[in-house]
Formats: structure tokens, sequence, C-alpha cells
């Protein structure tokens, strides 16, 4: 299967390289050209004065030009590419970017460490940098939960979900998934700008990452050294998140590491009191997000081995 080559390719590529910080700044990346135009449509047509009705058609029209937008442009260089062997090793680096399983990882280090070294204010401000919860409301416990919390979400939308669609449909599948992606990250919030503009964003990203956030539980159960306890608490719990998604792989975490994990979260406009996931286990400590990360790894590799069954076949 040619779509499981080419993301084979990209999760080797960027478990090598990452996105360097030197090539960010010589030409950025392409979730942020992505951003650029989802901000410049929302200003254009994004309307103060208008009515519900208008801004939620605005909004459609903006998922429509945005994600089409990117699938036309991945079409058109898959097109070009040569049809063989070297071809597909190019679709693959060309969807190097759009995974983030480097990106992640890093990001989830640098919380677990100063986290692990006692140094409390450095937890919160790279804790920062991937939850949006208020980081001076944390205490050692609730940064850990958030940590992992935040890794479980992004394995699936930031890894497992763009890999499906690439497998699916190639270059332009994965494009496609991280416009949808992209778009509710800016505009998919519940806010008076956003509600009905961002409507559409919202609706489809959760559509879309319907069966990768369940397969990214399941992997996550698989896995561990506790599997059967990992997925019953991901059947048992996963509904119970406000998420139609997010609480698949995060329940499955919360069972294989005998952790619970959601409950209330502290914003800086107040708190969100949301149900437990694996409750009346303990809170997670410093050391659980090490062991967070090392099922994240052995999920990746397992993936990439199945990737590689595909490819084979």
């Amino acid at each position: 299967m040619t779509g499981a080559i080419i993301m084979l390719v990209a999760l080797c590529v960027d478990a090598v390289l990452g996105w360097p910080d030197r090539l960010f700044r010589a030409i950025g990346h392409p979730v942020t050209w992505i951003g650029k135009m989802v901000d410049a449509l929302d200003r254009w047509i994004n309307l103060e004065g208008a009515d519900e009705g208008a801004r939620r058609i605005a909004g459609i029209v903006t998922v429509a030009v945005v994600v089409g937008a990117a699938a036309e442009i991945a079409w058109v260089v898959t097109w070009a590419l040569p049809a063989s062997s070297p071809g597909i090793v190019l679709a693959g680096i060309l969807a190097w970017p759009l995974v983030a399983m480097r990106s992640l990882r890093d990001h989830v280090r640098a919380v677990a460490d100063p986290l692990a070294a006692g140094d409390l204010l450095g937890a919160r401000r790279a804790v920062a940098m991937i939850v949006g919860r208020d980081p001076d409301r944390l205490d050692r416990e609730g940064i850990a939960r958030a940590t992992i919390e935040s890794l479980a979400e992004n394995a699936s939308d930031g890894i497992v979900a763009p890999v499906f669609w690439g497998v699916l449909f190639g270059l332009p599948g994965i494009a496609a998934y991280k416009a949808i992606n992209t778009l509710d990250s800016m505009i998919g919030h519940r806010t008076q700008r956003y509600r009905a503009f961002g409507w559409a964003a919202a609706r489809l990203d959760d559509l879309v990452n319907l069966i990768p956030a369940r397969l990214t539980g399941l992997l996550f159960a698989l896995v561990s050294t506790r599997p059967r306890a990992a997925l019953e608490t991901m059947w048992r719990d996963a509904r119970r998140h406000r998420s139609p998604n997010a609480g698949w792989p995060e329940a499955a975490l919360a069972g294989a590491l005998e952790i619970r994990l959601s409950g209330p979260r502290a914003y800086h406009d107040g708190v969100a009191d949301e149900p437990w996931l694996n409750e009346g286990a303990p809170d997670p400590q410093p050391a659980d997000i090490g062991r967070a990360l090392r099922l994240f790894r052995f999920a990746m590799l397992a993936m990439a081995l199945g990737l590689a069954i595909l490819a084979a076949l």
C-alpha cells in the first residue's frame, strides 16, 4: 500500500530530525502557512456585525477554501512526482512536517525534567506551551495530569490521525487532515466570535478524529502491561469526557498507568468541573510522565510496525 510507505518514511524522518528550529526560522512550517490563510479569512469574512446564520455560512466557506486548497496543492505535488519508488520516498519526505512525533515527545520531556528535579516554576512554564490551563494554579500533580492528558490527546490528533488519513489518501489525505485540525485549533472555540463561525471546523474535526482517537486508545492499551484494565477503563469512561474523541486515548492511558485523569480544570477564566477518568485511582506523580512517555514510544513503534506490514503487503 503506497500510503503506508509514505507515512512510514514520514515517521522515520520525523523521528530522526523533528522539525529543526533553523528550518522553522527560515521557512516557518506548513501548519503556520495554513494558519495564515485561516487568519486572513477570519479577518475578512467573520464580520462582527453579522448574525449567527451568516457567520456559520462564512465558517463553512472558510473550511471549504482552506481544506480544499491544502488538498489541491498536495494533489498537484503528488501528480508531479514520479510514479516510482523515488517518488514515493519524496512524498514521504513532504509528509514529514505533518506528523509531530518528535515534537510531542520533546514538549512533554520539557515538562517532565524540571518537574522531576523539583523546579515547579520551570515545569509550569513548559506545561503552558502544551495546555491552555492556568499554570500558576497547577501543583505537582496538576502539572503531571495536564501533561499526560496532552500527550494522550496529541498522540491521536498530532500523529495517529494524520498517519491514518495519509495511509488512506496519501499526501492529499494528510494535508487535508492538518488543515482541518488547524482550523479547529484556531476557530473551533465556543466564544462569542467563533461559536457560529467555527462550528463547521469543530464538527468536521470531531468527525475526522473519530476512528484515529479510538485507534490511539487501542494502541496504548495493547502495548501496556495492563491491557485488560486499559481497555476496560477506556470503554467505561471515554464517553464521560467533554470531547467525543479525546477521552479514548486519555482513558486508556489512565487505566494502563493506574492513575486518574481529566477532572476539574483551572483556566484563566474559571474552573471547568469535568468528570474523572478512572475515578478512584490516585493522581499522577512526576514519575508517571516518564511511564506515559515509554508507553507512547511503544505505541509509536507498534504503529510503525503495522505500517511496515501494510507496506510489505
